[in-house]
């Protein structure tokens, strides 16, 4: 049993990159590959701090797997969790890998990974070619491709605890880069919709528009729904004019989807036994707000600067000495 386990192979080999091209950790994830001998390759953070017996867990769950089983994809978790962002962003990640991933593995459709404990089998990522070089979320983008070609990506029951970034700058920054690279791989695998839907099916199609499209357009649209609520309160108002239509459309709009998101972290979160980080989730749609502001703005960086990797400082934060089961 071989197992090769790459630790942070963006900052190992990125100097390498920063002097001949632009550096994305695709690129220097590819680089990294070449050096791979084992049957299984899992990419962590340099900051992360996995569970002890995830190895472990992963090559049992191969084991046991069918091959087509190409990616095994363990829960992410924030341990810093004390300033307002960092809190959000771990109510974030309770939703997406406590409750939607976990949908999404059920359903088997096409999964969008976390970039970090994804746990691969080195023969099919050798077959794919790997990662894409110059998407900024080539974990999402080789999530999507597996699934295209009849691989699959399931969860691992296994938690790697993470370092959340604590100024809202940062996270800003961070974000954006993640929804730049949701947008290139939208914009990628929607180019040949037919042949993308006979390889995934209908269901898989679906899947693939509401979560990868889905969570960029709700960013950008959702700015605009308070702007056309609060002109039509306004205006109506000030004008004397009729808006009241307009005013309840928007206005339903708001409450429905802030308030399903806000149900959803909370009960995401509670889950996973952590109550106290459920109080925070009536600030969401504060927390959303920035969000839209991220997508604006690796919207601009779509255009301006495509291929540009905003690198995110992390080791501000010392992890606790021990983790718990999440």
């Amino acid at each position: 049993m071989g197992l090769a386990v790459v630790v942070r192979f963006f900052e190992v080999f990125s100097r390498r990159f920063w002097t001949v091209k632009k550096a994305t950790q695709g690129k220097a994830a590819n680089f990294a590959l070449h050096f791979v001998r084992g049957e299984f390759v899992v990419v962590f953070d340099a900051e992360d701090r996995p569970e002890p017996d995830q190895l472990r867990k992963a090559v049992a769950e191969f084991r046991r797997a069918p091959r087509t089983t190409a990616c095994l994809q363990a829960r992410l978790v924030f341990y810093n969790r004390k300033r307002w962002i960092a809190a959000q962003a771990a109510l974030d990640y309770s939703l997406w890998f406590g409750f939607l991933l976990q949908g999404l593995d059920r359903l088997g459709v096409p999964m969008p990974l976390g970039g970090t404990s994804n746990h691969f089998r080195t023969s099919v990522l050798r077959a794919i070619c790997a990662w894409d070089p110059f998407n900024v979320t080539e974990d999402a983008d080789i999530g999507i491709r597996l699934a295209a070609l009849g691989d699959r990506v399931s969860m691992l029951d296994s938690a790697t605890f993470e370092e959340a970034p604590e100024q809202v700058g940062a996270w800003i920054k961070q974000r954006s880069r993640w929804l730049k690279g949701y947008m290139q791989t939208w914009l990628v695998h929607s180019r040949r919709a037919p042949q993308f839907l006979s390889q995934t099916g209908v269901r898989g199609f679906v899947a693939f528009h509401l979560f990868i499209g889905g969570t960029v357009v709700s960013a950008l649209l959702n700015p605009i729904l308070w702007l056309v609520f609060v002109a039509s309160v306004v205006v109506g108002k000030s004008a004397a004019l009729h808006f009241e239509q307009l005013e309840y459309v928007s206005a339903g709009g708001l409450m429905a989807s802030n308030g399903v998101l806000m149900i959803l972290t909370m009960a995401a979160s509670t889950w996973r036994s952590d109550g106290k980080l459920a109080a925070h989730g009536v600030l969401v749609p504060f927390y959303w707000l920035l969000i839209s502001v991220a997508a604006y703005r690796g919207l601009w960086h779509l255009v301006t600067r495509p291929f540009h990797w905003e690198k995110t400082t992390h080791g501000l934060i010392d992890p606790p000495e021990r983790f718990g089961h999440v």
